[in-house]
């Protein structure tokens, strides 16, 4: 196990991560993909560690299937924990357990699992992160994928579900903290 990753050897790292936003289509009025970005996350996260594929119609597909079985199992599936996030989608929904919660990480702990091979999905207050493409004032919470990081513009590239923009969205690293 590494313990740090030395940052001044750093190199860029960004996973082919496969990409959906959280409305595919742009039906942002249907609550279930309004507030889907728990469940588009967790969707390209599984896809990805299942070395899967998604196109768009498969993806509104899964996302409003995912919140149908939040619903029907947990009684809703609006704005979900990290810790919720995890049990229900990525193991309930998915049957995927190759996944762990963390609390109180610094930037260099995302550093070190993207450079270990992982991605990290993590959850923001979507009105504080600048996201130019959000419709102001942004959410005020979200979830989004970390795929990669820029050590020379000290940026974290992302997936992020709350725009079709999202692929490869950067954030500065402090935004994000």
């Amino acid at each position: 196990v590494v313990d740090s990753v030395p940052t001044t050897t750093l190199e860029l790292i960004l996973h082919d991560v496969p990409f959906v936003p959280q409305a595919p289509f742009g039906e942002w009025r249907d609550r279930r993909q309004q507030d889907g970005c728990e469940e588009a996350s967790m969707l390209m996260a599984v896809y990805w560690a299942r070395d899967g594929d998604i196109d768009y119609g498969k993806g509104k597909e899964e996302i409003l299937a995912i919140s149908g079985y939040e619903k029907e199992k947990y009684g809703g599936f609006i704005d979900t924990s990290a810790d919720d996030t995890v049990e229900r989608i990525a193991m309930g929904y998915f049957n995927y357990d190759k996944i762990k919660t963390g609390y109180f990480i610094k930037k260099e702990d995302i550093v070190r699992e993207l450079y270990l091979g992982n991605i990290v999905v993590i959850p923001v207050n979507g009105q504080l992160i600048g996201n130019k493409h959000f419709t102001p004032p942004g959410p005020e919470r979200h979830m989004l994928l970390i795929t990669g990081y820029d050590p020379e513009t000290k940026e974290f590239i992302t997936n992020d579900p709350g725009t079709k923009r999202g692929k490869g969205y950067r954030y500065n690293e402090d935004i994000l903290f």
